[in-house]
């Protein structure tokens, strides 16, 4: 059975997932062919990029309530074919406003493939398999990354970003018809309340003051690093740390691979981990503090820089575990609203920096900055951000 439901349930969800991170990231490859061909400056590339994450965001509320009353299955299935027509919209766009619109039609449609993973994880798996869950799914996530680095620079000039951006409508238009006709539909964990009392349970969660301790380092930490990871770390490995864009993508598949690499170790490792005593919540922090020390080791520009990316990545990426972890507080009719209520802070937060991060570089370099002055500088005041969340977590944690 439980083989069964592996095949049915984890595998259509983890290639949903795979697609949806894949596309997260891949204009940190394809910048300088974007920047180039369009003329775009760091603050129009970056709200261009940024797009995805804005409509993600917008989504979460609205999806929390529609997988909560119909499910994953149909949600996600649905979902997807919206980002076939994004994809297909930004390969054959020809303008920044035709490839935002495509982005934010990406972000929409994709907008599902984690939160309905957890939901169905929640309706067709035990609740101690749902840390180990949650690193299987953010490993394949962690995947589609690794995909949308190296592997995709060498692609680049056999296909072209427009090549790239063709097969994947394709391949988002497959997994939207697996999800629909293999996930089973369950009725375990839905909600039939009307709107309002969906919504009154929404103003709850926000009103939860457990909520807001996983809020604040989710938005400044794992947002600002996705904020990176998708648009910023290639510019800054060329400007900062003086590499060609082929050496700042491999740097960028090694951050990749660490991320894989640390989902694979939580989904192997998270249940035994806690019979030891070893519990989510101390490598959630763990992982949050290794993060923000790597980041200080990158302005501080200590080498070898590839080093200091593999090991950000493996520590940011238990972040993943504030989803389970919140959920335990909570009644199942409600995990879908759960998570994708912190899912909208996080998103919120990743736009808001990865946009923010492009407006200060320029507003620097126009006041006279070189730009690795100016990277620098943007990466400070992110730090300074990440280590204020950091800072509550750790504070709101020790209260009862």
């Amino acid at each position: 059975m439980s083989g069964n439901l592996w095949i049915k349930v984890f595998l259509p969800f983890a290639a949903g997932y795979y697609l949806s991170y894949l596309l997260r990231t891949v204009n940190a490859v394809i910048a300088p062919e974007l920047a180039r061909e369009l003329a775009l400056g760091a603050a129009e590339l970056g709200l261009l990029t940024s797009a995805y994450l804005l409509t993600f965001a917008a989504f979460q509320i609205p999806l929390g309530l529609l997988l909560d009353r119909y499910g994953p299955r149909r949600v996600e299935g649905g979902l997807l074919l919206v980002a076939a027509a994004g994809t297909l919209l930004f390969a054959f766009g020809y303008s920044a406003t035709e490839l935002a619109v495509a982005r934010g039609l990406i972000g929409l449609g994709v907008s599902s493939c984690l939160m309905a993973a957890f939901k169905g994880f929640a309706q067709n798996f035990p609740a101690e398999r749902q840390a180990s869950l949650t690193g299987a799914i953010m490993a394949s996530g962690g995947l589609g990354a690794v995909t949308a680095s190296l592997p995709l620079e060498l692609a680049l000039p056999l296909v072209g970003w427009r090549g790239v951006f063709q097969g994947l409508t394709f391949l988002l238009a497959a997994v939207a018809v697996w999800i629909f006709f293999s996930v089973p539909q369950r009725e375990a964990g839905v909600s039939r309340e009307h709107l309002g009392a969906q919504l009154k349970e929404v103003g709850g969660v926000l009103a939860s003051r457990i909520f807001w301790r996983y809020a604040p380092p989710m938005a400044m930490i794992t947002g600002g690093f996705m904020a990176v990871q998708g648009l910023w770390a290639v510019p800054w490995l060329m400007h900062v740390d003086g590499m060609t864009r082929h050496q700042a993508a491999e740097v960028l598949f090694a951050l990749n691979l660490a991320m894989l690499v640390s989902h694979l170790g939580i989904a192997s490792f998270a249940t035994r981990l806690a019979r030891a005593g070893v519990l989510p919540s101390t490598l959630l922090a763990g992982g949050f503090g290794i993060a923000l020390a790597c980041q200080a080791a990158m302005v501080a520009g200590l080498q070898p820089a590839a080093l200091t990316w593999f090991v950000y990545g493996v520590g940011v990426s238990g972040g993943s575990l504030s989803y389970a972890l919140l959920s335990t507080h909570f009644a199942p009719a409600l995990s879908g609203r759960v998570t994708t209520t912190l899912n909208l802070l996080l998103f919120v937060g990743a736009f808001s920096l990865q946009w923010g991060l492009g407006v200060l570089i320029d507003g620097l370099l126009a006041a006279g900055q070189t730009a690795a002055a100016a990277y620098r500088s943007a990466f400070i005041a992110l730090l300074l951000l990440q280590a204020a969340g950091y800072a509550w977590f750790l504070f709101e944690s020790r209260r009862k």
